[in-house]
């Protein structure tokens, strides 16, 4: 499809009996569809004074109420948020002074049990230690009191031998009481050494 847009010459003016005018004319004005006609311009203002006015009384004032009844809302939202806000900090403070004289307190338990179990502890060592002593120089005696049955019965057997070996060597019975005393004297100085 294609449109060709002519520009008129002339106007057929319906309310004048369908006379035909040069455009231009008085009777076929040129018209301009930017430029308004004064009855639309009288009716623009009167509905715009019409908005005007039931904005200013109507409208503007139910906003204005409804504004500020969410800035009361936000306001007083804000207010039990800061209070309720203000209480926790204050609930979370004391919750941990109170932590703080549990364990201090804990604390304290815990270190009297130490020393408690400390000193139980010294106590039964000291017990079992005086225990080992008392059984360690008890059995040191009786080693003491062995070797001194075994060496009496080492220093006769010895007295015996060499007094048998004298005579075997000698071919005179030997003096047991010298031999006796020499045997004593060797087997001293062999201990000691």
């Amino acid at each position: 499809m294609q449109f060709t847009l002519l520009e008129a010459e002339t106007c057929v003016r319906t309310d004048l009996n369908d006379e035909e005018f040069a455009v231009g004319s008085e009777e076929c004005p040129e018209l301009n569809p930017i430029a308004p006609e004064g009855k639309e311009m009288l009716w623009g203002f009167g509905a715009f004074v019409v908005l005007a006015v039931c904005m200013r009384y109507w409208l503007f004032p139910k906003v204005r109420e409804g504004m500020q009844a969410r800035y009361d809302s936000i306001q007083s939202d804000r207010e039990s948020a800061e209070t309720l806000t203000a209480a926790a900090r204050a609930d979370v403070s004391e919750y941990e002074a109170r932590l703080t004289s549990v364990r201090a307190e804990a604390q304290q338990k815990v270190d009297a049990a130490r020393a408690t179990l400390e000193a139980e502890r010294t106590e039964k060592l000291s017990e079992v230690n005086a225990r080992i002593a008392e059984k360690r120089a008890a059995a040191a005696a009786e080693v003491e009191a062995a070797r001194q049955a075994a060496l009496g019965d080492v220093e006769s057997a010895v007295t015996a031998v060499v007094t048998r070996a004298a005579e075997i060597a000698t071919g005179k019975p030997a003096d047991s009481g010298k031999v006796a005393s020499a045997v004593r004297s060797s087997m001293g100085t062999g201990v000691s050494s």
